[in-house]
């Protein structure tokens, strides 16, 4: 009699499915997954509305692991208890032969929950390593509780040396892959007079260096604009500081926006000036549209691994205005220069694209779990 191979089961573990990098990545791989022919099943602590939230493919289940009001307790403790312990239970439960975690204390918590049962814990640090363990004690407890993952997974080479010698030698890097969305034929016909970005509105992506450095060069570049595209608390601050340096009219915040690809295509330059970044998905996605683009060299080494400079893009460092004011000025100064970087930018539509880089996590996958 023919034995029936059993369905493969994946859970995801994240802390919400709040619009953000992590978790768009997540969803993309359930969708992926789902596709091949596992069990798909999201697991998170939060929920928000549905408008603040990706959603999710159809036939991907999701579970809640946060404490309802009845469970929770005065005792931050006692909760902290409970939280392990309703987890383990819905390890338990589902019994997936694979965890899949990202971000900060959840990779704590999924292999802490996952001991002694016959599910694969796998951790993934997809921001910035420092910003993810930032004090003594995450940073000891990553290297005290990584060891003990069936996987360990990184994004860029860098940021295996924020970690102890066991776990430099076990992690593998693996991409993100490229949102399908942006995977169309470059635009080729004239560029408008826009300067775009997009990401959250905080103190981080410093959205104020790429207004001053604007301003800046406002006079000798007469007919363009800068779009930021995001929300966030910093918003308000920013429209202010366009109205006193003058330029408020030549400056636009619109906002989060549907179909950010094409809002984007035509522009002339693409900016991107965060103090830290894993591996940006707004850079991938800019690069992949084959815009010419200038990146701050982020301390996780996510924009080398994407980038090199003077071919598909500029690096600046951090908080460098007179470097990004330059930089802008050398590409707005000469189109074709730009136009050159930006046709080696597209490339990265080959190298990220989704099915490629997707069978590498699920090769990865099936390793640990014993299949390949």
């Amino acid at each position: 009699m023919k034995k029936v191979e059993k369905t493969k089961y994946l859970c995801f573990y994240i802390g919400s499915l709040h619009k953000g990098g992590a978790e768009r990545v997540f969803v993309n791989l359930a969708e992926y997954f789902q596709k091949k022919g596992y069990r798909v099943t999201m697991v998170t602590q939060y929920q928000f509305q549905r408008d603040e939230e990706y959603a999710l493919p159809q036939g991907v289940r999701r579970i809640l692991s946060d404490l309802t009001e009845e469970e929770l307790s005065n005792s931050r403790m006692i909760n902290f208890r409970r939280r392990l312990c309703k987890l383990r239970r819905i390890w338990k439960d589902e019994k997936p032969n694979l965890v899949l975690s990202c971000i900060g204390k959840n990779n704590f918590m999924t292999v802490v929950t996952t001991m002694f049962t016959d599910t694969r814990a796998v951790v993934s640090v997809v921001g910035e390593a420092k910003e993810e363990y930032p004090n003594r004690l995450m940073h000891m407890l990553a290297n005290l509780l990584f060891p003990f993952a069936d996987g360990i997974i990184l994004q860029t080479e860098r940021s295996r040396f924020f970690f102890n010698k066991k776990i430099q030698r076990r992690a593998v890097i693996l991409p993100n892959s490229l949102n399908p969305d942006f995977i169309r034929t470059r635009y080729e016909g004239t560029r408008e007079k826009r300067i775009v970005a997009v990401g959250r509105m905080d103190a981080n992506k410093n959205h104020e260096m790429m207004i001053r450095a604007f301003a800046a060069l406002a006079d000798r570049y007469p007919g363009y604009t800068l779009t930021i595209y995001g929300d966030g608390e910093l918003r308000g601050y920013l429209e202010g500081l366009a109205k006193q340096l003058g330029i408020a009219e030549r400056v636009f915040l619109p906002g989060v926006i549907p179909d950010v690809a094409r809002q984007i295509e035509k522009a002339s330059l693409f900016l991107l000036t965060s103090y830290s970044e894993g591996v940006s998905n707004a850079l991938i996605e800019a690069m992949a549209t084959g815009l010419p683009v200038i990146c701050t060299d982020v301390p996780s080494g996510g924009t080398v691994e994407l980038m090199t400079d003077g071919v598909n893009g500029l690096i600046i460092p951090p908080g460098d205005e007179k470097a990004l004011i330059s930089a802008m000025d050398r590409i707005l100064g000469d189109p074709a220069y730009g136009e050159r970087m930006g046709r080696e930018a597209a490339k990265i539509q080959e190298r990220l694209a989704p099915e490629r880089v997707n069978s590498l996590w699920q090769s990865y996958f099936e390793k640990i779990m014993g299949y390949g």
